[in-house]
């Protein structure tokens, strides 16, 4: 006979109290401020072990909370009541009642059963700070009240917007910001260095180390100017459209209100989107910000790829780049060093990437005045932006602050290149230029030895033409 997990022989042997929902009785641990709905659904999606995330269960709080001074404002709400679900929202809104929030993410796809996960666990406390007991609905209903001019389906997906706004402005945005500028550092310091660039993965013409860094950092620029512009659409909410959109159950102004407080309490332009049939039967906005993310992950993906590219060796490799020793690089080869701050966002790239995908589908899932995938696109994006947050913060810390350049072997390679021939074309043609380099090749001559021996041009016609720092800057001014 199996044994029973200590949690589940806990929980089985603890005090219960009785909820009660439209379909009956159901018991509930009596330390847990969630009622019968909850409870139904811990049982019916016991799928996963991915929990709704916890900024999208705050996010419904603060909702809670501004819909019960709007609708005590509009005279649909007692004051009493009010102030009661108020101060049980700002405990959830604090993370005190976290533990409180059990569900799986994969649910009803409009987030019913988080939604009322809310509606109970701010109602039960709500009882409890009016003197009276968790169960009770008295005075407090979780339907009655705490959901007052509400629905599921503009409530959870405002809730997105207001979770994932401050995740992008303050967190992502301001991580590649100080990535961007930690490479314009590097590329400034940088950009006297020539080396030899590469297209195919074969030699090319030169170019400056700062360049092509600076390459880099003007990519994670745009990238940023796009996410930037998705604060817009994650401005405007869905609220006060409750079912379908059509405002019914709401008092005159009551949307309003909930955004006119939720832009004093935050600094932010929230307000009510201009049609809300197109932001409650799709999601668009929240597509189009998840692709800008995934613009994100490519244009780091392609870097980190440089990155240990261009670092490859020591002796063996380009060697160009001396990547930081973090760690030891292998349990069996002693003083190996292997570029794992590239391997990590590598995958954590493709991750992003691969969500993007999952993220376009689940956008397409809507039917007529619903979409029904809102638990899937809060999960995916939240955990999207957060991935690249951290992505930022750690390639910075990690790998770039202490990211070295050999200038020797940069020298060495660019020297020993026979594609600065390329400078010689002007000069000679483009078919003597190529005989000189075949010439060069053959005879592992370099190309100066090889041009003098052709008596394809003279030494110092040579010596001037075929300047590295120049083909780089070719249009700037020899000072």
């Amino acid at each position: 006979m199996g044994h029973t997990p200590n949690s589940l022989r806990d929980e089985a042997s603890a005090a219960t109290r009785e909820e009660r929902d439209s379909l009956g009785t159901v018991p509930v641990a009596a330390d847990r401020y969630w009622g019968a709905q909850t409870e139904r659904a811990r049982g019916n999606f016991a799928i996963g072990d991915s929990r709704m995330p916890l900024p999208i269960i705050h996010a419904i709080a603060t909702i809670k909370k501004a819909a019960a001074l709007s609708n005590c404002r509009l005279g649909v709400l007692d004051r009493e009541r009010c102030n009661w679900i108020v101060a049980a929202a700002d405990e959830v809104i604090a993370g005190r009642l976290d533990d409180h929030f059990p569900l799986s993410v994969w649910q009803s796809g409009s987030g019913t059963q988080t939604n009322m996960n809310l509606n109970e666990v701010i109602a039960n406390r709500a009882c409890e700070l009016a003197g009276g007991e968790r169960g009770t609905k008295v005075p407090v209903h979780p339907n009655d009240h705490v959901n007052r001019s509400q629905s599921t389906n503009d409530v959870f997906p405002a809730a997105i917007h207001l979770a994932v706004e401050p995740l992008l402005r303050c967190e992502l945005l301001a991580e590649l910001e100080r990535l961007i500028s930690t490479m314009e550092r590097k590329a400034a310091s940088w950009a006297q260095v020539v080396k030899i660039g590469r297209t195919h993965l074969m030699d090319a013409v030169p170019l400056t180390c700062g360049q092509e860094v600076g390459g880099w950092a003007a990519q994670l620029r745009a990238a940023s100017a796009r996410l930037q512009v998705n604060l817009d659409e994650l401005h405007q909410l869905p609220l006060g459209g409750t079912a379908v959109g059509t405002a019914l159950g709401t008092p005159p102004g009551y949307s309003d209100a909930v955004c006119s407080l939720l832009r004093d309490w935050t600094g932010q332009p929230w307000r009510q989107a201009d049609n809300l049939f197109a932001v409650m039967g799709s999601h668009d906005g929240l597509v189009d910000l998840m692709d800008r993310v995934r613009m994100l992950a490519i244009a780091l993906h392609k870097q980190v790829n440089d990155i240990r590219l261009l670092g490859c060796g020591p002796r063996a490799g380009y060697g160009e780049l001396a990547l930081p020793a973090n760690e030891p690089g292998s349990s069996i080869m002693p003083g190996k060093v292997n570029p794992t701050q590239c391997e990590a966002v590598a995958m954590a790239t493709v991750q992003v990437m691969g969500d993007a995908g999952a993220m376009a589908m689940a956008g397409a899932g809507g039917h007529l005045q619903m979409n029904v995938y809102k638990p899937l696109l809060g999960l995916t994006l939240i955990r999207s932006i957060t991935l690249m947050r951290d992505c930022c913060r750690s390639l910075r810390d990690n790998l770039l602050e202490h990211l070295e350049l050999n200038r020797e072997r940069v020298a060495e390679l660019r020297d020993r290149s026979l594609m600065l021939v390329t400078a010689l074309v002007p000069e000679i043609g483009y078919d003597a230029a190529s005989r000189v380099a075949l010439h060069a090749h053959e005879q592992q001559l370099s190309l100066r030895e090889a041009a003098l021996a052709l008596e394809a041009i003279s030494p110092d016609r040579f010596d001037a033409v075929v300047d590295p720092m120049r083909m780089a800057h070719p249009h700037q001014s020899a000072e």
